[in-house]
């Protein structure tokens, strides 16, 4: 009987370790009033930061993930040639960049002629219930006639739900410049993202790959470091952004993209654990 009852003990407490194990390795959000949010994670390990960066708008693209680096006058962005779609694109967004004169009905979306073809036109978004998403917004942009042009390029734009790009993904915007008029300046990095167990959905006839979701991550160097994060489905369901809040480190698990690598380690790995939306 003694045996019995140590055996049955023994069982117990490895399956409780077992659960234990299992569970520290899944991703974990923890909210207080849609306000904080935090990650745990052992998928995305402390990064050491990488000394040949010095650029806070470069960020890291996966190993193996076609990666052109385009510099325009309002933005970077990270060219992927199979996706036809941005890895990424940043800027820096200023008091004073976040207004201007300059106005978007004068400009017209492109083709961008420094990547290879086949890559995004005009005509591969006609009829495809798809809007032109703007990345890097071209709200950011009415400071420079040339930013703003720029920003109507193919390589800064992705398939996106006309009620996400109206509606939640404009609110997020707007919320951003209203935050850089008050901090004085913020970098910001956005992109698609492509789920893995999701079948791939193309647009036009040079097969433009739709993304499932979207990112945004927001980083601000005063009073203090802090980073937000936000990602949005891409459907035309509302979204309201402050619901979408989340950790820079938790959308580096989704896209494989080492963000901010610039950055000293200690500060990057203590501000993308964790989303405060009341230090903003």
């Amino acid at each position: 009987m003694k045996h019995t009852a140590l055996f049955v003990m023994t069982m117990l407490l490895t399956v409780a370790m077992g659960c234990q194990q299992k569970d520290s390795n899944v991703q974990t959000f923890v909210e207080t009033n849609e306000l904080t949010a935090t990650t745990t994670t052992t998928e995305a390990p402390p990064q050491e930061r990488e000394d040949n960066v010095t650029d806070i708008l470069i960020q890291r693209t996966p190993k193996g993930m076609p990666d052109k680096l385009l510099t325009r006058t309002g933005y970077k962005t990270s060219y992927n040639h199979e996706t036809r779609c941005p890895n990424w694109v940043a800027w820096t967004l200023t008091r004073e960049h976040s207004q201007g004169r300059q106005l978007r009905e004068n400009e017209r979306f492109e083709e961008d002629t420094d990547v290879k073809t086949p890559r995004a036109t005009f005509q591969d978004f006609y009829s495809s219930r798809y809007d032109r998403g703007h990345m890097c917004p071209a709200g950011d942009n009415k400071w420079s006639q040339q930013a703003m042009t720029e920003s109507f390029l193919l390589t800064n734009i992705c398939p996106q739900n006309h009620g996400l790009n109206k509606e939640d993904w404009n609110d997020l915007e707007i919320q951003c410049r209203s935050w850089a008029r008050r901090f004085g300046e913020l970098t910001i990095v956005c992109g698609p993202i492509f789920d893995a167990d999701a079948q791939p959905r193309t647009i036009g006839k040079n097969k433009v790959r739709v993304p499932d979701r979207f990112f945004k991550v927001v980083y601000c160097a005063e009073p203090s470091p802090r980073t937000l994060a936000f990602i949005f489905r891409n459907n035309g369901q509302p979204q309201p952004w402050r619901k979408q809040l989340t950790t820079v480190d938790s959308v580096e698990v989704l896209t494989g993209i080492n963000f901010f690598p610039a950055l000293p380690n200690a500060v990057e790995n203590r501000i993308e654990a964790e989303a405060v939306l009341k230090d903003w």
